[in-house]
């Protein structure tokens, strides 16, 4: 009787310290998913929840679903370079909470200081290796992530128009979504997103060489 009085006891200690553990771990996650919002809000203050959604799923998909192939994505990069005269804001920046991605502006091109051929390669290979998340999971995530947003009170211009419009292009199985006019209007956005170690290994150093 005594042993199984010491088994239940080591049990229920395990199982409290594995509570602890998961607690934290939530914590943790939340203070960062804080973090990264209040650092996009004040870079970019006109922000909507549509740019904060397209934030965090770039965190997750990366640039999969804007690369067709090699030859297309050169095509689009090319026409955008030379269509466009400013290309202001940061050089990069982590995309969500986890930063597994940086947007990295194209004017890094354009000076001179990144090759065309070594960007476009950059950006092309950030698609092999992503375990993107089903809809089912990513929706958890999302929500998880919008339930804390919404204790922030950021006042966000047409929030609930754009959670509606969210909530019902998950329900459908989809997951892109573009910048809102306001977020291109005022901060004209140029950049491709390259994955992590691509970009501190092979890019950064090359941004930071000149």
């Amino acid at each position: 009787m005594r042993y199984f009085h010491l088994i239940a006891t080591v049990l229920g200690i395990v199982a409290g310290v594995i509570l602890i553990a998961k607690s934290c771990e939530e914590n943790d996650s939340d203070k960062k998913i804080v973090d990264s919002i209040e650092r996009h809000m004040a870079d970019y203050p006109q922000s909507t929840l549509r740019d904060l959604y397209k934030n965090y799923f770039q965190d997750r998909f990366g640039p999969g679903h804007i690369i067709s192939d090699k030859s297309a994505a050169d095509r689009y990069l090319r026409y955008e370079l030379e269509s466009s005269t400013t290309f202001a804001g940061k050089d990069y920046e982590p995309t969500g909470y986890e930063g597994r991605f940086y947007r990295v502006n194209l004017g890094v091109i354009k000076d001179g200081r990144v090759e065309y051929e070594k960007y476009l390669d950059a950006f092309v290979r950030s698609v092999n290796g992503i375990k993107q998340p089903s809809i089912d999971e990513w929706s958890r995530e999302w929500h998880k992530i919008d339930s804390i947003i919404k204790r922030m009170n950021l006042n966000l211009p047409n929030a609930e128009q754009d959670r509606a419009t969210i909530d019902s292009m998950l329900n459908a199985g989809k997951v892109v979504m573009h910048h809102s006019e306001l977020f291109n209007k005022h901060y004209a956005p140029h950049y491709r997103i390259i994955e992590r170690e691509i970009f501190n290994n092979e890019i950064l150093p090359l941004i930071n060489k000149k």
